[in-house]
């Protein structure tokens, strides 16, 4: 398949990725973390994120959700998101499965949960007969393609913290967002009040891997059981490890995202001269949302393809990764004009 705008998950692996993977086969070395590529690459974090944050690294960005959700709630407890959190509403039913939490979800316009709506909701706090509110998570960007502010990041967790409650933050792409926020990881996380954090390696030039990151080894508790029920503890740890060091080696990983982000204001801006596409909303990642007229939808994803995000709406969304080139987005452009002037 050609470089399309379904996903960053369509691409591949950046080269120095592939090269460091290569470069830590060829000795033996020991397993399930033990070994020392593991102990630099968390040492790595330390230097972006905090001495005292305790990092622990999965498969994919399903485990790091499920299992930094898992860590820090029991069965009774409820976890409060968006109605569009890719935690609720993209990991099926994982969440539920293996934590037992109930979900108390909120309907938002921009993919974002806001103070007002968190103090709209009736909690029961020490009612026996009801789940106890214990998680606020949010997605950094968000599922929409959306920033959270500073401002709006720290209310939240303030929130959380006077409530009894955690703050969880899915950062799938938050490389994205720091690219575009012209800050720091620690600074858009950690430092707002974010408690754990799942950090996405794999839509920004990894091969597999995500991390989980606890503000402090306090919230760990017995994770180390859960990641291995989970199946999550990888025997070869250092294939995922050594990914994560050469992704902060000279900052790729921020690179890679500034690319990504400057891809799809591109596209957004060759987008807005074609009459019949409307842009929804500011890009501020690695996401353009338009509306396309829905007849053209399957002939144009046929030849190069994207995600019908609301089929009612004729919403769609265009992804740009870390190795889209100008290229990629002329030659999609011209499809565009070509196949919406063919009447």
């Amino acid at each position: 398949m050609k470089r399309c705008f379904g996903s960053d998950n369509y691409s591949g692996a950046h080269s120095r990725i592939i090269e460091a993977i290569a470069n830590a086969n060829n000795l033996h070395t020991y397993a399930y973390g033990e070994d020392e590529y593991t102990e630099h690459a968390v040492h790595t974090f330390k230097k972006y994120f905090g001495e005292n944050v305790g990092v622990r690294f999965v498969f994919n960005g399903t485990a790091a959700n499920v299992l930094s959700i898992r860590t820090i709630t029991d069965s009774y407890n409820a976890i409060i998101c968006a109605e569009t959190a890719h935690l609720y509403f993209d990991e099926c039913g994982a969440v539920e499965r293996f934590t037992g939490c109930h979900f108390i979800t909120i309907k938002t316009i921009n993919g974002k949960i806001s103070i007002n709506d968190l103090n709209s909701i009736s909690y029961k706090f020490g009612n026996q007969h009801c789940p106890q509110p214990k998680v606020i998570s949010i997605s950094q960007p968000t599922e929409l393609g959306t920033l959270y502010s500073l401002e709006e990041i720290n209310s939240i967790a303030n929130f959380a913290h006077e409530n009894n409650m955690l703050l969880h933050m899915d950062g799938a792409r938050l490389s994205n967002a720091s690219a575009s926020m012209n800050l720091t990881l620690k600074e858009i996380s950690f430092d707002l009040g974010v408690d754990v954090l799942s950090f996405g390696g794999t839509k920004n030039g990894m091969l597999f891997g995500d991390a989980i990151i606890f503000k402090d080894n306090s919230l760990l508790k017995n994770f180390k059981y859960l990641r291995k029920q989970g199946m999550q503890l990888a025997s070869k740890m250092r294939f995922i490890a050594v990914q994560f060091d050469e992704l902060f080696h000279d900052d790729l990983w921020l690179e890679n995202a500034r690319h990504s982000n400057k891809m799809a204001s591109l596209l957004k801006d060759r987008l807005m001269n074609i009459p019949k596409i409307t842009i929804k909303q500011e890009v501020e990642t690695n996401v353009v949302f338009a509306y396309l007229p829905i007849e053209y939808v399957d002939v144009i994803k046929n030849e190069t393809p994207f995600l019908l995000w609301n089929e009612k709406e004729s919403l769609v969304r265009f992804m740009c990764g870390f190795d889209t080139e100008e290229k990629d987005i002329d030659d999609f452009i011209c499809l565009l004009i070509k196949t919406l002037n063919n009447d």
